[in-house]
């Protein structure tokens, strides 16, 4: 097929999950505009859980439910992004893609803007009651007994081109696969099929590249004397270049800290990658197994070699219900005989919650290393650590047994071991979660502009 754009396409990502900084927008957008052309921004926001908490907060206040941090995200950035024709796709319409779309319409009133076309992609909630019979065919005594909080699928790019095929110059979206938002303006823009596999392959990983933000620049990769990354405090966000067959160079936001290497790079495509052959999303197949990078300059690393095959049959659904409560508990012992005065503490609290399974951590002396069942804190005799933060965590269906945790670890300033402080107590309720697989045709999508249903 020939392409209706032959010429590349720049995909800049300012976020990789939410709560990420709100100030990597800024010098993404710079480049994009400083660089011409055709481009998009993405946004990346969601996680299960974050998905999740953001039903549990619709649920409270029915305009909400969408990035908590989307005016810090996209204000400072908005009108330059208008101005300059850099159209932004996200997900960061979370639980609430309507009501982060009609937010985002105040926004660009309030800062005097003519008002952006915007378009919601719709679809991916599986919430309603309508949906029970099709959850539960697939999940069947699973179901039974749970309190729902979210079902949510994960879709994949056509409405998003769709939408910016209609003129969309932003598209607001849910629980989209994160590689979409990167092949969908790409389908859009290069006018490919929704069957032109290899192409939507290479796309894919390119999006996946993307979609961590920070994390292919140096991010999350640095580690002293093995790994150095340059001016890590200004971490770059990642641009990518994407041509008509669908290969990509990634790069970075200028005069910003951070590397792009092959080393970071690999890193990044192998990451949640269970078989390189076939990395399953909703518009592909990808396969890496032939994958090639090469350095093709200073923080610009190439991808080459990636290859796709027929999407999946079946759309992922996650559902999240309640879990009961977590419950959270620290205090601090220094000086000598801490580290055997902490792990009195934890005696004091286990013979005290007999029907709580506790969690017990020894903050500077055994914990990332220690176990849910406490067999490792057990084999270890008390050594000579002087400054130690006891952790202890439980969790259980009632509140009011959940409840007892804190109570007790507060109780320890005058009812346990000598020289205990600075306690701190937390109460929270947890979320679990349930996935299956539906048929792809029992998820329809769309999208709508917010002038109306397209």
């Amino acid at each position: 097929m020939t392409p209706s754009h032959p010429s590349p396409l720049l995909i800049g990502c300012a976020a990789g999950f939410s709560g990420d900084r709100v100030d990597a927008a800024g010098p993404v957008v710079d480049t994009l505009i400083a660089r011409g052309g055709p481009a998009f921004l993405i946004f990346e926001t969601l996680a299960e859980r974050t998905l999740a908490l953001a039903q549990l907060r619709r649920r409270a206040d029915s305009g909400a439910g969408f990035e908590p941090l989307l005016d810090d995200m996209l204000r400072p950035v908005l009108a330059r992004c208008l101005a300059h024709k850099i159209r932004i796709v996200s997900n960061f319409g979370a639980a609430n893609p309507l009501a982060a779309a009609r937010h985002i319409q105040a926004m660009a009133a309030g800062m005097g803007l003519s008002a952006p076309r915007i378009a919601v992609v719709a679809g991916d909630d599986l919430s309603g009651e309508k949906h029970g019979p099709l959850l539960r065919a697939q999940l069947g005594a699973a179901m039974d007994g749970i309190r729902k909080v979210s079902a949510n699928a994960y879709i994949g790019a056509e409405a998003i081109a769709a939408a910016l095929d209609a003129g969309a110059q932003i598209v607001v979206a849910g629980r989209v696969a994160d590689p979409s938002l990167t092949v969908g303006p790409a389908m859009s823009h290069f006018g490919w099929r929704a069957d032109d596999w290899d192409r939507l392959a290479r796309a894919t990983m390119a999006g996946h590249l993307l979609e961590c933000g920070a994390q292919v620049c140096g991010g999350y990769f640095a580690d002293p004397g093995y790994k150095e990354v340059p001016d890590l405090h200004a971490v770059g966000y990642p641009i990518a270049e994407i041509d008509s067959e669908g290969h990509c160079v990634i790069g970075k936001a200028a005069h910003t800290g951070g590397v792009v290497s092959l080393a970071g790079v690999k890193e990044q495509l192998l990451y949640e990658v269970h078989d390189p052959a076939a990395y399953l999303t909703p518009d592909v197949v990808a396969d890496i197994s032939a994958a090639q990078l090469s350095q093709a300059g200073p923080d610009r690393v190439a991808l080459s070699g990636v290859r796709g095959h027929a999407r999946p049959a079946s759309l992922k659904v996650n559902v999240c219900h309640e879990g009961g409560w977590l419950a959270e508990g620290e205090i601090s012992y220094a000086g000598p005989r801490a580290e055997a005065r902490a792990c009195l503490a934890a005696e004091v609290l286990r013979r005290r919650l007999p029907e709580l399974a506790l969690r017990v951590d020894l903050i500077g002396a055994l914990s990332i290393m220690g176990d849910d069942t406490g067999r490792l804190l057990a084999d270890t005799p008390a050594g000579d650590a002087r400054d130690v933060r006891l952790r202890v965590a439980a969790t259980h269906a009632e509140r009011a047994q959940a409840e007892r945790l804190p109570r007790e670890v507060t109780a320890l300033y005058c009812c346990g071991p000598a020289g205990g402080g600075g306690v701190r107590t937390s109460l929270t309720p947890r979320l679990n979660t349930l996935s299956c697989l539906v048929p792809r045709e029992a998820v329809p999508l769309r999208f709508e502009m917010l002038e109306g249903v397209q």
